[in-house]
């Protein structure tokens, strides 16, 4: 009688659920990835999607295709709604499922620190849905611009206000400047896209804040070349659909602005709360689950919570950065883990290998900190590129976009500048309506 196969069960297949079910392809265990996604997205150059300059098929692979030579794995295309760890089962809305040893990986989602209905306004960035969504906002405020009459109104239609200083807000704010003032400047005729206002707003000192101050510094003088207004120490305190409060100090500002693109901070899957209420499991302010230094959860070893989801501070007392190569290295730490584990072995615990931090800013603009050098400029750009070519998941995504990149560097024209959906905020005369149908997803 063969013996059953231990049997892993991970939820959710970004960077790190993926990663942990490839290094245990083929493994002495049975693996089963579910997630209500049937693909895996590439989220760092989601904002190249929300910007026109590549399509979300190039950064988007089918999970069963990635998987389909690990014959040990099996993929489900379900939503998990609960646990129970005493019987070693989870809950999707289509089944119940066991496992021996359990994996959740569902990432993060979009924080409005309490002002969740700011969301409809100023969408954020994790999903397809989300950047297709930006997209059409970005190009439709060109179009409507391109009709509006009255030079008030125009303006606001070409302002664009992006809120965090983040690698996100960063790299959104330097991809719309070389929109307005290089791609679309001959496009339209009753406009000079050149007018166009984009404010990046920064809570902080300086945007960039996990990096080095210097790099911070160079990242915002490379903005202010392109033509970005970069506020720091500036907090967002309400937003309608037409107007953006701040407030620097004692000062209070209102921008006029129609086009406003969230970036300014992350919280758990929900999915985090409902394994902390089944386990007794504790999280973190943003609902991050705290794990021990093997990604499992206190008195259950079987349990293991990696990638954003997970907390892990016992590195550097503080917690591990939301970034692909956090989750990547935790996946594929998690699968020899489990594989050692499973044939009698011990290995130690997690440890993170940091190699430093990257950001682009605009053509031949970027800044990098690897392995303790500071570059920015054409060199730094060059490594970016190739770092994020790098890590697409299929061959042919990663040929497709690189010809895509080199076609947009010598003409600086961006071929997705698709517009797609139902924009709400305009009729025929151009006046913004009440609100917005929320199309935002959750990652």
């Amino acid at each position: 009688m063969s013996k059953t196969l231990h049997h892993v069960v991970i939820v959710g297949g970004g960077f790190a659920g993926l990663y942990a079910a490839k290094s245990l392809g083929n493994g002495p265990v049975k693996v089963t990835l579910i997630d209500k996604r049937n693909f895996h997205l590439f989220q760092p150059l989601l904002y190249q999607v929300a910007t026109g300059s590549v399509s979300p098929a190039n950064i988007s692979s089918p999970l069963r295709s990635i998987l389909r030579g690990y014959k040990n794995v099996q993929v489900l295309l379900e939503e998990v709604i609960g646990f129970d760890p005493q019987a070693q089962t989870l809950k999707t809305k289509g089944k119940e499922l066991h496992y021996d040893s359990l994996v959740v990986a569902t990432g993060v989602s979009h924080h409005y620190f309490g002002n969740d209905h700011w969301q409809q306004t100023a969408p954020g960035l994790k999903t397809v849905e989300d950047a297709l969504e930006m997209r059409r906002r970005i190009f439709m405020a060109f179009e409507a611009a391109e009709k509006e009459p009255d030079p008030v109104k125009r303006q606001a239609w070409l302002t664009f206000v992006i809120v965090g200083g983040g690698p996100t807000g960063v790299e959104l704010a330097g991809a719309i400047a070389e929109l307005a003032y290089a791609t679309l400047k001959q496009d339209f005729r009753n406009i000079d896209t050149g007018e166009a206002k984009i404010l990046l707003l920064e809570g902080l000192d300086r945007v960039l804040p996990p990096y080095p101050e210097d790099l911070s510094a160079k990242a915002e003088a490379s903005l202010t070349k392109l033509g970005v207004t970069v506020k720091t120490r500036t907090l967002v305190t309400n937003i309608t659909d037409e107007i953006v409060t701040t407030k620097q100090g004692e000062e209070v500002e209102k921008i006029a602005a129609q086009t406003i693109l969230w970036a300014a901070g992350v919280k758990a899957s929900g999915l985090g709360r409902v394994l902390a209420e089944a386990t007794g499991a504790s999280l973190d302010r943003v609902g991050r689950v705290i794990v021990e230094p093997d990604l499992s959860l206190p008195n259950y070893p079987n349990i293991y919570v990696i990638g954003d989801l997970a907390h892990y501070a016992h590195q550097t007392g503080n917690p591990l950065p939301g970034i692909a190569p956090v989750a990547i290295q935790e996946g594929e730490f998690l699968a020899k883990y489990l594989q050692a584990k499973v044939q009698g072995e011990a290995l130690p615990a997690f440890s993170y290998s940091d190699s430093g931090n990257l950001a682009v800013i605009g053509q031949n603009e970027a800044v990098v900190n690897l392995w303790g050098l500071k570059l920015t400029g054409p060199l730094a750009w060059l490594i970016w590129v190739f770092a994020h070519i790098y890590y697409l998941i299929e061959f042919d995504h990663k040929l497709v976009v690189m010809t895509q990149w080199a076609w947009s560097y010598f003409t600086r024209n961006r071929g997705a500048r698709l517009i797609t959906g139902e924009d709400g905020r305009v009729n025929q005369d151009m006046e913004p309506l009440a609100a917005i149908p929320e199309q935002v997803g959750k990652a």
